[in-house]
């Protein structure tokens, strides 16, 4: 099946990331939010991120106004009637997720392939809820998206090799690399990350380092560019929290079980540099 109209449900920051680099690769998108305000803004966002890359020689004005072009804003989700696929980039909620699924499965045409850009949440499950759970895969970027080259691809139980190639190729197309998963809690991506996150907040919960020094190490000695408490902050202690409690819940192994002082983080309303405070003050 050629895949040449795509919707991409939410506009915030993954969700403008993929509707930019979709538009950049020559596929007619539109990119869709209940919030006529969240779409200015996101396209806000895309129009500065070309206009820097248009800057930098990276792509030229033509480039630039084409991609541009082929953008459109959408409040209505039944325009997802003439898509080939739709990419769901909402809040990371299994109750949300699904519900979207389940109008989309009403909406969109029969051969229209359903994917979800969650990060941990399984994908059986969000299929199940269809009548095309065959047609209904993961894709799960990586933030920033227009930057970071790969694609976790997950398959469902009932994902078809059909469904599967399309998604590959469009990765391709897309200049990103696909990687194949299967679908088990936080795939590949987070199941690694995450719990190294929650033992570098374990160490400062038990008092072994302090959050600068527990970053030093991992930059210095292991050759990360980014420290993993700085980087949970990027991501959100919130997001990490609620992953490694997906974590903890799908494997019920105690080796996940989330920090103490990560909930009493977000307890506390310290989510990270979005709230302004986090293991550090932005």
């Amino acid at each position: 099946m050629a895949i040449k109209k795509v919707m991409v449900i939410g506009a915030g920051q993954m969700g403008s990331g993929i509707a930019q680099v979709c538009a950049q690769a020559g596929f007619d998108v539109l990119l869709h939010d209940m919030k006529e305000a969240a779409l200015d803004k996101g396209i806000s966002t895309i129009e500065k991120l070309l206009t820097r890359a248009v800057e930098k020689d990276r792509i030229s004005e033509a480039d630039k106004t084409s991609t541009l072009d082929r953008l459109t804003k959408s409040t209505n989700l039944e325009d997802a009637k003439s898509c080939d696929l739709v990419i769901e980039a909402v809040v990371e909620n299994m109750d949300v997720k699904t519900k979207v699924f389940q109008q989309l499965d009403e909406i969109t045409p029969k051969h229209a392939i359903l994917a979800s850009n969650t990060s941990s949440l399984p994908i059986t499950e969000i299929a199940a809820v269809t009548n095309r759970p065959d047609q209904v895969i993961g894709m799960h970027f990586m933030n920033p998206v227009p930057v970071m080259k790969l694609v976790e691809i997950i398959r469902g139980l009932q994902t078809s090799d059909a469904t599967y190639q399309a998604i590959e190729k469009m990765t391709n197309d897309l200049n990103k690399t696909p990687v194949e998963v299967n679908d088990f809690p936080g795939f590949v991506s987070n199941r690694i990350l995450m719990p190294m996150i929650n033992e570098a907040i374990y160490t400062v919960y038990e008092g072994v380092a302090s959050p600068e020094d527990v970053d030093t190490v991992m930059k210095l000695g292991m050759n990360h560019p980014m420290g993993p408490l700085t980087l949970a902050d990027f991501i959100g202690l919130d997001t990490c929290l609620y992953i490694m409690e997906v974590l903890y819940e799908g494997f019920g192994d105690s080796k996940y079980r989330p920090c103490p002082l990560l909930r009493k983080y977000v307890k506390a309303g310290w989510l990270g540099k979005k709230t302004g405070r986090g293991f550090y003050q932005y």
